[in-house]
């Protein structure tokens, strides 16, 4: 049982009226805690659902299992049935709703296609295992099945990975579009083609999405039907398990996209109607239905399917040696009405009853699993609405994620970018808008995820140069709007990552400014490929302007690994709103951003820490593309004056940014 120590509301005095439901909440926890282990277990060693459900192969026999309480008949059909329903296929009823079924060993073999017939008061229908591990797609007919996936030998891991990133710098990836071809990629391509860029990068955490098994490709991974399954798409189980295993091998991360936020409707591959029910795994009524995202809602105050959403967390961190988790859609989970069309301007709005408290506690026993199997897990919770205590410690009366991601950064970049004249940027409100988070709460910050490369939305780049990217990217021409782009581009990464909290998140590709958006084949598109993969060659290419921007991700990630900035907390030092100059410091680096769009300063004088400076990172450079403005060769000396203490002066040529480090 987890031992409380205080509380986070103790540091903020805006939750005492809420005070009660605070420790309400962590009490419910306690108590599903304590009725799951009876306090004598951990919560890890009570959740197997895994290892119970599904299909099993034992030295005697096969064994299948599968829960369906409201079901009259259960039989497996599949390649050695000829597809129909054989006596010798059926299933027999166990206990609290449990179905069973053993086979001999010479029954099934590796590789063999096979689904559940399940028959119900007034209907009957074809279902996938509800814990199939595999599930593959039939070229013609596109329907899924699952398949005995028991391969002669199993995989033999490489590397041990016992490391923790306390300051996560997460590359965000979809392995289906991380290629050049017009198809869907595969975990191996990846692996040989795009994993090797992503180290020489620097990032030390890699983010996969759509890993579970999705019936729509075009959903990014997020209408998830098979919660076990490894999306076949990709490849094999084991394909997935030697990418993951070639990345500890060169000392990176690799975190899951979890989706426990919502399922798809499909009842064939899914979860959906699975007995003949609506509310087997789901909320009964309105509530059991997300209308916008057209998919069902978990019931998580059922014990059956708490069973189920915690041994997933379980057996993908044993199973593929995945190090954590970012948890999808946890606003959705949060409240009933799934935090749509609300502004959450008030700490009342998040203790109004519209709470499902449900998956709150679902939530908090999800993080107390993980870092009991992994204590070297990190778990990162995406919520727009700012729910305080989601990324406190649970012995703290938390929620218990590691981090959470900074939503409202790139939502305001996209409004300076597209709303607003750069002449109007306001540096003060700039700065207070990257630095805004709770004292007691990890965060991740980005510039921009795959969310804003989606068609309909443009990323960050595409906003500001539009139509010139396909005309005016050359190096042998220069064009005022590709200049404007690229230079904000890289001051807007930089300021990003060097006010973050204690991580930072990169979309793949948008590092070089990938053109244009992503938009998975569709009717719509006729089915196309082309704008769903990642076209390395244009970075590759040094007649084009991208491989610059390449390289300042580069040099600007291993500045702030060098530095270990996120050690340090960022404080202001100038924010001249009238000449757009922003100035902060991070232990012994002074970083100075001039967003003026026309005006440089020769002699920008503030004061700083007494000593000898030495420029570390000029967005400006022309390695960087920049127009080279600065003097490299220039240490820069503070100077004392009466009455003024010790001032620092400096030149800031327009839209460019420098870093600084005080040398003793």
């Amino acid at each position: 049982m987890m031992k409380k120590n205080g509380s986070f509301a103790d540091k903020d005095l805006l939750l005492e009226p809420f005070r009660y439901t605070i420790r309400k909440r962590y009490e419910n926890f306690v108590l599903r805690e304590v009725g799951f282990t009876e306090g004598k277990k951990r919560l890890a060693d009570v959740f197997n659902s895994h290892l119970y459900y599904g299909l099993h192969k034992t030295d005697k026999a096969w064994v299948f299992r599968e829960w369906a309480p409201f079901a009259t008949a259960l039989y497996l059909i599949g390649d050695f049935s000829d597809w129909q329903k054989k006596e010798e296929y059926r299933l027999h009823k166990i206990e609290n709703g449990n179905w069973e079924l053993d086979l001999p060993l010479d029954r099934l073999r590796h590789g063999m296609k096979y689904r559940l017939w399940v028959e119900w008061k007034g209907g009957e229908g074809e279902r996938l295992p509800s814990h199939v591990r595999r599930a593959v797609q039939d070229e013609d007919t596109k329907q899924f099945s699952a398949e005995v996936w028991e391969p002669a030998k199993t995989y033999l891991w490489e590397h041990e990975f016992r490391h923790r990133e306390k300051n996560p710098l997460i590359y965000e990836t979809h392995i289906g579009m991380s290629t050049e071809k017009l198809g869907v990629s595969t975990f191996e391509e990846f692996r040989q083609q795009v994993l090797p860029r992503i180290a020489d990068l620097g990032y030390n955490t890699i983010q996969l999405m759509g890993i579970q098994e999705h019936p729509y490709y075009g959903s990014f991974g997020y209408q998830v039907s098979n919660f076990f399954a490894v999306s076949s798409r990709f490849g094999t189980p084991d394909d997935l398990k030697r990418l993951i295993d070639d990345a500890h091998g060169r000392g990176i991360a690799v975190i899951m996209d979890l989706v426990h936020s919502h399922a798809v409707k499909n009842e064939i591959e899914g979860l959906s109607r699975f007995d003949g029910t609506y509310d087997l795994y789901f909320y009964g009524g309105e509530k059991g239905e997300h209308k916008l995202w057209n998919s069902r809602c978990f019931d998580y105050g059922k014990n059956e399917v708490l069973n189920f959403l915690l041994s997933n967390c379980k057996y993908w961190l044993e199973e593929y040696r995945f190090d954590g988790f970012r948890f999808d859609g946890i606003t959705s989970m949060l409240y009933w009405d799934h935090g749509l069309g609300r502004d959450f301007t008030e700490y009342k709005f998040y203790y109004d009853g519209n709470q499902d408290e449900n998956a709150i506690i679902y939530l908090t026993l999800a993080n107390c699993l993980i870092h009991q199997v992994n204590k070297n897990a990190i778990t990162i919770a995406e919520d727009m609405s700012g729910m305080p205590g989601l990324a406190a410690p649970i012995d703290e009366e938390g929620i218990g994620f590691d981090f959470r991601m900074s939503m409202g950064v790139p939502d305001y970049w996209i409004k300076l970018v597209s709303d607003q004249r750069d002449e109007d940027w306001h540096v003060g409100d700039l700065f207070y808008q990257m630095t805004n988070k709770r004292d007691d709460e990890h965060t991740i910050s980005y510039a921009e995820s795959h969310d804003q490369a989606l068609v309909g939305d443009k990323t960050l780049i595409f906003r500001m140069v539009d139509k010139e990217m396909y005309t005016s990217m050359s190096v042998f021409e220069q064009n005022m709007v590709v200049d404007r782009g690229i230079a904000l581009h890289k001051m807007i990464r930089l300021l990003t990552i060097t006010t973050a909290g204690d991580g930072y998140l990169n979309f793949m590709g948008n590092e070089w400014g990938h053109p244009e958006w992503i938009d998975f084949p569709r009717e719509g598109n006729s089915w196309s490929y082309e704008h769903a993969r990642r076209q390395w060659h244009l970075m590759e290419d040094p007649t084009l302007r991208y491989h610059f921007l390449n390289d300042f991700d580069k040099a600007m990630l291993k500045l702030v690994k060098r530095e270990k900035i996120f050690r340090y907390p960022s404080i202001p030092m100038v924010r001249d709103n009238e000449r757009q100059v922003l100035i902060f410091s991070r232990g012994d680096l002074i970083l100075a951003f001039n967003f003026n769009p026309v005006s440089s300063f020769s002699d920008y004088s503030f004061i700083a820490p007494p000593g000898k400076y030495k420029e570390l990172l000029d967005t400006d450079g022309r390695k960087f593309d920049g127009f080279g403005r600065i003097d490299k060769r220039v240490d820069h000396f503070t100077e004392y004056k009466e009455g003024e203490g010790n001032i620092l002066s400096l030149y800031l040529p327009s839209r460019a940014a420098l870093v600084l480090k005080l040398n003793d």
